[in-house]
């Protein structure tokens, strides 16, 4: 998310517990927009590490029930060990 400013909003549901609004413009003029629950003090680096782990552990599962491969466990030592 470098090259990007962020703003984050908080906002409380029925559960109590605290979620957060976090907003990504990209200076291709893209916005995008997601939901946190992470700690208010949270530093942005780590904030934008979980995102990216999220939405990279979500992509690697698409991918894998594209290719039909979505009923194999990822193995230790596989490619794609140590990614999540």
């Amino acid at each position: 998310m470098a090259g990007t400013s962020g703003m984050a909003s908080r906002r409380s549901w029925a559960s109590a517990e605290e979620v957060w609004v976090i907003g990504e413009h990209r200076s291709t003029g893209e916005r995008k927009y997601y939901l946190s629950n992470l700690p208010a003090k949270t530093p942005l680096k780590q904030l934008a590490g979980a995102i990216k782990a999220h939405y990279a552990k979500k992509a690697r599962q698409q991918l894998k029930e594209e290719l039909g491969l979505d009923h194999f466990e990822d193995a230790p030592g596989s490619a794609f060990a140590g990614t999540c």
